[in-house]
């Protein structure tokens, strides 16, 4: 029997426990409106509760990198403590009450802890793939897109003021994911020891002109993706109002219709997830990723000309730019991974990682100000700058002699 016959179960159990885990990402986001009254805070300073887990997710991948932990304890081990902590961190919230100032401290736990999860998540999966590894990817990162929806569809199906139980609820989900990475994280026949992390080498992300590139096309790519996830549910939420849909249906129905649709929105990318790395495997990396950011950036530019206009119209656009939105993100991992020595891969993905979301940080919180300067309706073009920029990124990769290292001579 094949070492890899039985891979297809273990690849299943690894999404929904990486699905599960990563679940607290946006749980303070699905509640946010509720947030805002209980502690009196701005639209501002509520991106902080996004922003301090992507800050906190760049402290926690580098401190794993350095200690290279996923490599001195097993990985299953690692994964089910990241998941643990990450739920044990968001249920303290509401457990002790915590004022604004506390719940960013727990916030930025919760971000430290999913670096555990997210990153070996996809070091397990990729012991368990070779041919096929696109689609094995693209299915961890739908995965992991799912489980950050997860909080609006608890929001939607419970009560839509009572955002403690939406809390507790994410929390027992990250439980339950830990519990299942403990048992589903087994090691495929591919598995061999992680580079170390090496400081001197991070300048090889933008000094070699391929790694350049590919960095360039994930930094158009986050510069759009987070701030889309965390404010399209406020977006939705405003425009259904301005719809008028709350004098039809009440408050109550339209804002559980809105998380409901926020779920579908963010969600939709697992899918996109999915589809976009079965193409890659066979069309190319470059190619999938260039439609994938010309699709959401024209959805960018357009969904706010859609704002307070038919519920289904926005809910439409919405979900096309959930789709694409997401579907390219796993294609520049792969793409730094394989134009990069074997002996600096651990290094040159930690770094992209760190750019990347340390990017977000700056595009999530630009969101608010240009909201409250211009209104809804132009508020998502700035995002579309990053998309532009990825897509002159990945075209120059595709053109260059190094395209033919990406998904076996694909590009």
């Amino acid at each position: 029997m094949r070492p890899e016959a039985h891979k297809w179960p273990h690849l299943v159990a690894l999404s929904v426990a990486c699905l599960l885990g990563m679940s607290p990402w946006f749980s303070a986001t699905a509640v946010v409106p509720a947030l805002m009254e209980q502690w009196s805070i701005t639209s501002g300073q509520a991106a902080w509760l996004t922003m301090t887990v992507q800050g906190g997710f760049v402290i926690g991948a580098l401190l794993s990198a350095l200690l290279n932990l996923p490599d001195l304890w097993e990985p299953r081990r690692v994964f089910a403590f990241g998941a643990v902590m990450a739920a044990t961190s968001n249920a303290l919230i509401p457990a002790l009450h915590a004022d604004f100032g506390a719940a960013l401290a727990l916030r930025l736990a919760s971000g430290m802890a999913l670096a555990l999860v997210y990153p070996v998540g996809m070091k397990l999966m990729a012991t368990w793939t070779r041919a096929d590894r696109g689609l094995a990817i693209g299915m961890l990162v739908g995965a992991l897109t799912v489980g950050k929806a997860a909080p609006h569809l608890v929001k939607a199906l419970g009560s839509v003021g009572a955002w403690d139980n939406v809390m507790y609820a994410v929390s027992g989900l990250a439980l339950l994911g830990g519990t299942t990475g403990w048992f589903a994280g087994k090691s495929g026949p591919y598995s061999v020891p992680t580079p170390p992390f090496h400081w001197r080498h991070m300048g090889k992300s933008l000094g070699d002109r391929s790694l350049r590139l590919a960095n360039y096309g994930y930094l158009g790519h986050m510069w759009e993706l987070y701030a889309m996830w965390t404010w399209v549910p406020l977006f939705v939420l405003a425009s259904f109002r301005a719809s008028g849909m709350a004098e039809t249906v009440g408050e109550g129905t339209m804002q559980s219709l809105a998380s409901l649709s926020a779920f579908a929105v963010i969600g939709v990318g697992g899918l996109g997830s999915i589809v976009a790395g079965i193409v890659a495997d066979r069309w190319g990396r470059t190619r999938t990723a260039i439609v994938s950011l010309v699709v959401s950036g024209s959805c960018a530019a357009c969904i706010g000309l859609c704002f307070g206009r038919s519920p289904l119209l926005v809910v439409g656009v919405a979900l096309v730019w959930g789709f694409s939105v997401v579907a390219d993100s796993a294609q520049f991992s792969s793409s730094v991974s394989e134009l990069s020595d074997r002996e600096y891969i651990g290094t040159q993905l930690t770094t992209q990682t760190a750019m990347g979301f340390l990017l977000t940080l700056i595009s999530i919180r630009f969101i608010p100000s240009v909201m409250d300067l211009v209104g809804w309706t132009w508020t998502f073009a700035v995002l579309v700058p990053g998309p532009v920029f990825g897509v002159w990124a990945m075209w120059r990769l595709l053109r260059s002699a190094d395209a033919a290292k990406l998904a076996e001579g694909r590009g």
